[in-house]
């Protein structure tokens, strides 16, 4: 197999890992703030043993990893609250924010066709909040959930920049990951007070929480990190995009949870602005320029 061919294979297990987390956070046992507690210091420490302590330390890299923080901690109360559906549809508008924050932040600049991918996004969240699921098991507060979840997909936002901001400066390597593990640990930390002390839950539940945080964090960013080396950012991109399509399917086959017509379609949407969008800059990139 190819460097290629094994990097694909990586940020595709990436993307699969990533995309079970609705269903595993949605385990009975657990309210949102002790999943939230609980997965990221498991998470912490498995980034931990993989970055064997190479940790890269400056005042950026622990904001960016205070704004990841935020966003793992508003995900898991999001998709706790909603359908899984829901919160990852709206997690992933996050570029709309990106494209409209980055000229202030990143001095990136905004073009007239990124407008049509704008009004895309848009609709596919109105379509989102339009299928609001009557109240479940799973989804106990769809209209509180719904709301965390376009406040998580802002943060984000915020959380992207923040690691492409630190990620620019090409001397310190690793300053990524290790906001990465750093959000993780204030995560953990900041929800332990509201968390403790935990339930007593069965082997089953337990197993799901610490897969949660090994594999669904800790694994899937070793994975990403490694196919990162050998892949075109766009094609990482693309490759991701699977994840917000499984994480409903595995949510539906695992907790029986059905997120209704307009959320599906809203989520289609969102999906296929952001792979349009991505191809289409790729396309820009490769046409010479006279």
């Amino acid at each position: 197999m190819s460097a290629q061919s094994g990097a694909r294979l990586q940020a595709l297990l990436a993307a699969v890992l990533f995309s079970t987390g609705g269903a595993g956070i949605k385990v009975e046992a657990f309210s949102g703030l002790q999943v939230s507690s609980l997965r990221s210091g498991i998470a912490a420490m498995a980034l931990l043993l993989f970055l064997r302590g190479r940790l890269v330390w400056s005042l950026p890299v622990v904001a960016a990893g205070v704004v990841y923080a935020s966003t793992l901690t508003l995900f898991v109360l999001s998709t706790k609250l909603t359908t899984a559906a829901n919160a990852i549809f709206l997690q992933a508008t996050a570029p709309l924010y990106l494209l409209l924050l980055g000229p202030l932040v990143l001095g990136e600049r905004f073009r007239r066709r990124d407008v049509l991918y704008l009004i895309a996004v848009a609709v596919g969240m109105v379509s989102c909040f339009l299928g609001r699921a009557p109240a479940s098991v799973t989804a106990p507060d769809p209209a509180t959930g719904n709301m965390l979840g376009m406040l998580c997909s802002v943060v984000w936002a915020l959380t992207l920049m923040a690691l492409r901001y630190v990620e620019r400066d090409v001397s310190r390597p690793g300053a990524g990951m290790t906001a990465v593990a750093v959000g993780n640990v204030v995560a953990s930390i900041a929800a332990l007070p509201f968390a403790w002390p935990f339930p007593s839950a069965s082997p089953a539940e337990w197993t799901t929480i610490v897969y949660l945080g090994v594999c669904q964090i800790g694994l899937a960013y070793v994975f990403l990190t490694s196919a990162i080396r050998h892949l075109p950012a766009l094609e990482v991109s693309l490759l991701l995009l699977i994840e917000p399509v499984l994480n409903p399917a595995w949510t539906w086959l695992m907790r029986g949870e059905h997120p209704g017509r307009w959320t599906i379609v809203g989520g289609v949407i969102i999906v296929i602005a952001t792979a349009a969008r991505s191809l289409n800059e790729a396309r820009l990139v490769a046409v010479p320029r006279a």
